[in-house]
């Protein structure tokens, strides 16, 4: 059985579950607590690795309790109480690894090394800062009253909406520009986008008197497009999947010797998005869970780039939409994936993801759990956003809230931080949501 149809079972799975039970039309659990593609519970393989992270260490354990079995005769009658310290500390240690999230049992199954020091994201984040700051906005973070009494939880909203341009893509796109030479500079910058990470590529253009061009693909919102006309960057419509209209931006670019700056798949591009980290361990004094939208992985490799060094207590969960989660799929099989996305109102997430992105590996190994939500939840999401917070996102941006209320029983007297990543709606997707 190949990929596609494994996910066409999932998806036929789905549906009878919905119509088995119509009060939870759209799952009961859609976390990666369901069961994975080879048919064992995620908590099953929870274990599994778990134990096996573990296996050697108890086989060692067997090795040294026979010498230590002839110590404790030896020493049978005097008082000894030492033992009592150990064990304490022996429970502590098992304690602690009962708490870990899967990715850090299965990082420490792989036993690979950290990716993130390696790469050196933290000090290339730590430079973006410097290399930005002067040119964005630190964005609100802001106490959610509503969400924080539904949930149980202390809920703040980091409203990446009101960047300059709309959306969190601003900081990759400046940081990743501003890191050029000044010869690269002088030459046309190509990009690829499906709105957002455009609009930050042509306002970055225009500010420094360069010269650019952008790909969009043909599902881009009247919206997004509109918003580009504004600057002079000449636009081109390319494909019906991101991932094909970036393949044929990088392409052209190449053909013609121009210089392509990826939407995400770029070490400078994902720095930028770090920065949002350094903003929200200045704004809040503790966090214990972040929800992020994902798309191709730019946003959440950037906060994870950045907080988990920080403090790796503190969990990441992706969201993505239940019509397009390429990212949580190809997660679940170990690599990247191709298929085909359905129409969703989170189109600044859909679509796929560049093959050899550095944000697979980096979502593989540190995002904690995924939460797929439905159409519904995302309109539900958008309209909570208006009427309680009295501000406009766009679907991509509500998918943190959207999935923080799937799951809120989880995070009860937890501190949470959900991340609402873009503005950009269309009169029409508004109409649809508040109607």
């Amino acid at each position: 059985m190949n990929e596609k149809d494994i996910f066409e079972d999932q998806d036929k799975s789905l549906l009878e579950d919905r119509e088995e039970n119509p009060s939870n039309p759209d799952g009961s659990n859609r976390s990666t607590n369901e069961e994975n593609i080879s048919g064992e519970k995620e908590e099953d393989v929870f274990e599994i690795r778990a134990k096996d992270s573990f296996q050697e260490e108890d086989e060692e354990d067997e090795d040294e309790k026979e010498d230590e079995d002839e110590d404790e005769k030896e020493g049978e009658d005097k008082e000894d109480y030492g033992d009592v310290e150990v064990k304490k500390e022996e429970n502590k240690e098992e304690e602690e690894k009962q708490v870990r999230s899967y990715s850090e049992f299965r990082r420490e199954k792989e036993g690979e090394e950290d990716l993130l020091e390696s790469i050196g994201l933290k000090k290339e984040i730590e430079k973006a800062e410097k290399r930005i700051r002067k040119y964005i906005r630190e964005t609100p973070l802001v106490y959610s009253p509503f969400l924080s009494q539904q949930s149980g939880c202390e809920v703040y909203l980091k409203f990446e909406s009101a960047q300059i341009t709309g959306s969190f893509k601003l900081r990759g796109a400046l940081n990743k520009i501003l890191s050029l030479s000044k010869k690269e500079r002088k030459t046309i910058l190509v990009t690829a986008s499906s709105g957002n990470h455009g609009a930050a590529f042509a306002y970055t253009i225009k500010k420094f008197g360069l010269k650019g061009m952008i790909y969009l693909p043909g599902y881009t919102t009247k919206a997004k497009i509109d918003a580009l006309k504004y600057y002079d960057v000449v636009l081109k419509f390319f494909g019906t999947d991101c991932v094909k209209t970036e393949e044929h931006a990088r392409s052209e670019a190449e053909k013609n010797d121009l210089l392509y700056i990826p939407p995400y798949n770029d070490l400078k591009i994902i720095a930028g998005h770090g920065t949002i980290g350094i903003e929200l361990m200045k704004q809040i004094d503790k966090i214990d869970t972040v929800f992020i939208p994902v798309g191709g992985g730019g946003l959440i490799s950037g906060i994870i780039g950045y907080l988990k060094p920080m403090d790796e207590k503190i969990k990441i969960i992706g969201c993505q939409p239940l019509n397009s989660p390429v990212m949580y799929k190809s997660v679940r099989v170990g690599k990247i994936i191709e298929m085909v996305s359905k129409p969703t109102l989170s189109d600044g997430s859909a679509g796929g993801i560049e093959k050899g992105s550095i944000t697979f590996d980096i979502c593989k190994k540190y995002v904690d759990d995924f939460v797929l939500v439905s159409e519904q939840e995302i309109k539900e999401a958008m309209r909570l956003i208006i009427e309680k917070h009295f501000s406009l996102v766009e679907g991509a941006g509500a998918l943190s809230v959207a999935a923080f209320l799937q799951q809120k029983e989880i995070y009860k007297r937890k501190t949470v931080v959900l991340v609402l990543s873009g503005s950009k709606i269309a009169l029409d997707q508004l109409k649809e949501v508040i109607s």
